[in-house]
């Protein structure tokens, strides 16, 4: 059984829900021995998440629909995986870290999604016949990259020869478009015909896309049917399988993975651990015959019915998705762990829950423990940044610690990539001692808009 991690863009304003389903549905089948989720601009992070893998064998399938050039250059680097460019249909395999590491076509590029399309197609139709309608497939321009296009075509075509629609059209837009957008217009004079029937499928991950969000609002006054966007729709765990499935067999048990949890449970075993618990962060975690109790620690001693009670991580992971106030929380780690909650998760879900919860933060932990956690200067992140990040190599220290001292004092880890130092951690009974080995995304992003607005 090999390990599975999803990689999304991230978010500092909302979470990936579509990802997030996605991950949950494939956990529920059992086929791999975890299903990780991981981000670029949020975290878990690309360099936390490869630390938290259970197996030796690890599959990565970015979670986007086409190539371009996070697919092609930001994830590869963020990842250590050594390359730039298309990954070849089998993927890309290095050995990172002890672990062999496959890294795959976006799970959009899959002829397999195809299906994908058909199913959102069938649904907006409601009944009608295919035979009689018109399939208006859309999606959106990449910038500076025809990974779109070419996607979105070889889709089209492959829909076409199964003749099950009358008409199969692609429609490729930089959503809003102009109103002059020949394809636009295009659309708008197919549904004034008299009798046609169309039915519109977004080529788009979620209906947190500005894009979905506007053809809603635009197809509106027009005689076709809008689907739900292809990346919601639960077929999309079939493909995710697929591209798991073409890498071969699983690994082993990652061994050193398995023996820092080992050390963690045979700390929350010991005599009088159920009385004092653990102390992490701003959780208390407890173990209560057989199964972990984890809260918010200004909440030790409430009654277990005060409290808005969860038994999976992915439960666990919502409800502290967010701050008190309703804020989106993209770094785990803030001082903002909102309050109300209780989690209450068997052995075998403790390590995914913290995951969710705290990432990385047993792993790197115990990593620092044993003097064998690698940090990153600012300026080697810095260095590797590209694209409209690329202007953070020109910020002055005085501009990074500016930043650094604004945004981390609202962190409970300890930014050792600053200079900081951590004496003990919280397995040393120090609850917000958490090591940070690198500079998060979002305050890269915070040294960019500085960057930006000054």
């Amino acid at each position: 059984m090999r390990s599975l991690v999803l990689i999304g863009h991230g978010s500092r304003q909302h979470a990936e829900i579509a990802l997030q389903r996605a991950a949950e549905a494939l956990r529920e089948r059992g086929v791999f021995r975890d299903v990780i989720e991981g981000y670029w601009q949020q975290e878990p992070s690309l360099r936390q998440v490869l630390r938290t893998t259970a197996s030796s064998d690890v599959t990565v399938v970015p979670m986007f629909l086409t190539d371009g050039y996070l697919t092609e250059t930001v994830l590869p680097r963020e990842l250590g995986l050594g390359f730039q460019g298309e990954a070849p249909a089998g993927g890309v395999t290095r050995v990172l870290g002890g672990r062999s590491v496959r890294y795959t076509r976006p799970y959009g590029t899959h002829p397999a999604m195809q299906e994908v399309i058909l199913a959102r197609a069938q649904e907006a139709l409601s009944g009608h016949r295919p035979q009689e309608a018109t399939l208006v497939l859309v999606g959106r321009t990449t910038p500076g990259h025809s990974g779109s296009e070419r996607t979105l075509h070889v889709h089209t075509a492959g829909l076409r020869e199964r003749g099950l629609f009358a008409e199969v059209r692609p429609l490729l837009l930089d959503l809003p478009p102009t109103p002059d957008h020949p394809d636009w217009q295009a659309l708008q004079d197919l549904t004034r015909i008299d009798g046609a029937r169309v039915v519109v499928v977004p080529f788009l991950p979620s209906e947190q896309a500005r894009s979905y969000r506007w053809l809603q609002e635009h197809l509106g006054g027009l005689n076709a049917a809008l689907s739900a966007p292809v990346g919601t729709h639960p077929g999309v765990a079939d493909v995710l399988l697929k591209l798991a499935q073409e890498g071969g067999a699983g690994g082993d048990l990652d061994q050193n993975h398995a023996e820092v949890w080992k050390t963690l449970l045979n700390w929350l075993q010991q005599p009088g651990a159920a009385q004092r618990g653990l102390r992490l962060g701003e959780v208390l975690l407890t173990p209560v015959h057989g199964v972990y109790d984890l809260r918010h620690m200004l909440d030790e001693g409430r009654a277990s019915g005060d409290l808005q009670t969860v038994v999976t991580p992915e439960g666990l992971r919502d409800l502290t998705a967010h701050d008190d106030a309703g804020h989106y929380r993209p770094v785990r780690t803030w001082r903002t762990l909102p309050r109300g909650w209780r989690a209450v998760l068997s052995q075998a879900d403790l390590p995914l829950g913290l995951h969710l919860l705290y990432p990385a933060v047993v792993e790197e932990t115990s990593a620092y423990r044993q003097h064998n956690l690698h940090c990153t200067p600012w300026p080697s992140t810095a260095r590797r940044q590209t694209g409209n990040f690329a202007k953070v190599q020109r910020a002055t220290p005085q501009q990074v610690e500016a930043v650094t001292a604004r945004l981390c004092a609202h962190c409970l880890r300890t930014p050792l990539w600053a200079g900081q130092t951590l004496g003990q951690t919280f397995l040393d009974g120090v609850p917000g001692g958490l090591p940070c080995a690198e500079a998060c995304m979002p305050l890269v992003a915070s040294v960019r808009d500085e960057l930006n607005q000054g």
